[in-house]
């Protein structure tokens, strides 16, 4: 009787660790051990750009900057440009312009079609040739430097070209959005727009004075053009 009730012990005990030992193993890593939870670190990847306006695509024609730049009012505005443009050049020779060169500007609104419609004018300011090519990077900022809405889109099917800037001479790129007023969009009213040059990380400020821009809602997106050689004016 004693033998009897030894063995039943014994085959609960068996029973028992063979219970244990698989509920350990389902719950682990295959080895019979237990594996503690893992997270993989790392951060999202920049936005990619067009690659036939950021320098890096397609062949693409060339062309000179305008003949003067744009002077500025104290409103912010351009006020007296010339909107002529040298002729075509076979490849730009030199290198690109870098933002201690340029000098930027917000034109005068050119509404239409329930569009606002601004140029950004980048003006050569140093004593060197060189070239811009591509979309200007653009944010608007209130007086403490908070970005108000979103980064403004590239507009798709614009061509990029090389613009040779002489000293003196002038790009612009659009900059546009639908009326808030038309399109109900919640707005806001910016003090200044910073503007960024192609391939540069500094940028450049410009006093906003147009009043208020869309920020979030129906029709909020605010739009960029890739350069091209003149003023817009």
């Amino acid at each position: 009787m004693a033998n009897t009730s030894q063995s039943l012990r014994r085959a609960a005990l068996l029973v028992s660790a063979v219970a244990v030992l698989g509920l350990t193993t389902a719950c682990g890593d295959g080895s019979g051990t237990v594996s503690s939870p893992q997270t993989q670190s790392g951060t999202a990847a920049p936005a990619g750009g067009d690659p036939s306006a950021d320098g890096s695509g397609t062949p693409v024609t060339s062309s000179s900057g305008s003949d003067t730049g744009a002077d500025t009012n104290s409103s912010g505005s351009s006020t007296s440009s010339s909107s002529s443009t040298g002729s075509s050049t076979s490849a730009a020779s030199s290198s690109r312009c870098h933002t201690s060169e340029l000098t930027a500007t917000v034109g005068g609104n050119d509404p239409g079609a329930g569009q606002e419609n601004f140029p950004i004018v980048l003006t050569n300011a140093s004593g060197r040739t060189c070239t811009v090519r591509g979309y200007p990077g653009a944010a608007f900022v209130n007086a403490s430097g908070t970005q108000l809405g979103p980064n403004p889109v590239r507009e798709t099917g614009s061509t990029a070209t090389t613009v040779t800037l002489k000293p003196g001479q002038s790009a612009w790129a659009g900059l546009t959005f639908s009326n808030p007023e038309i399109s109900g969009a919640k707005t806001a009213t910016p003090t200044t727009l910073v503007v960024t040059p192609p391939d540069e990380k500094d940028p450049l400020k410009v006093k906003w004075t147009a009043g208020a821009v869309p920020v979030s809602g129906n029709s909020s997106s605010v739009r960029l053009t890739v350069f091209s050689a003149g003023t817009g004016a």
